[in-house]
């Protein structure tokens, strides 16, 4: 690894944790820790405002911040492989935005990097959502976001109708298929629902708030729980 490479991946470990020891910089750059004591000075003298001392740990201060012009040609592809296959999976609005996104970064990236990324051959040329899904997608997503229940007309597998208040805690892809995690006030439980069957959806103006049993981590554990006691 290149020195400035090395430099700049110390200072996008030491933004990423509370507390960074030079042991765990030294074992992830798999260099000594005398030149991780000799990188920190370096950086600190070019300006870089961490503090810490050799023993304690090091942290950056508040406010600091580096774009991520310095992707290898590796990273670069890996990029535009993530969003080549996440387009085709997302709703409209947050692919456009990953699009966007992907844009700006192969702006400023290197010539012979960007070049490498932009003729990846490696597409995802699965068919896009259909376009209910896709806008039922978009508004789960930012009901999620917004802690706002859901009114919800809801098709099962089995062919039958429901209406449900729910409490929207994530959405998740199954492959083909997408899935509404959410606190069920009909069922007063956690319920997993396909969003290719939702008939129709309403953001209601009424917000929710964590509750104790009623979180994300709460369905996650009761789910492990549930595997735990069948295997």
């Amino acid at each position: 690894m290149r020195r400035a490479d090395r430099l700049f991946q110390i200072v996008q470990l030491i933004r990423g944790r509370r507390l960074t020891t030079a042991d765990y910089l030294a074992q992830r750059l798999e260099v000594s820790m005398r030149t991780v004591y000799r990188d920190i000075a370096a950086l600190a003298q070019q300006g870089v405002p961490i503090e810490g001392e050799a023993g304690v740990g090091y942290r950056m201060r508040a406010g600091f911040d580096l774009p991520p012009l310095m992707f290898s040609k590796q990273e670069a592809q890996a990029l535009v492989a993530t969003v080549r296959m996440a387009e085709s999976r997302l709703d409209a609005a947050l692919a456009r935005q990953a699009e966007n996104a992907l844009s700006k970064i192969l702006a400023v990236l290197p010539l012979d990097a960007r070049a490498a990324a932009e003729s990846l051959a490696l597409y995802a040329p699965l068919p896009a959502l259909d376009p209910a899904t896709s806008a039922h997608l978009t508004a789960l997503r930012e009901a999620t976001e917004a802690r706002r229940k859901l009114k919800m007309g809801y098709l099962d597998l089995g062919g039958v109708k429901s209406e449900r208040i729910v409490r929207p805690l994530a959405c998740l892809f199954w492959g083909p298929v997408w899935t509404l995690s959410a606190w069920c006030e009909l069922r007063d439980d956690f319920r997993s629902f396909r969003v290719d069957r939702i008939e129709t959806l309403l953001a209601l103006d009424e917000t929710f708030r964590d509750e104790p049993g009623k979180t994300l981590a709460d369905m996650n554990r009761q789910r492990e729980a549930h595997e735990a006691g069948g295997a």
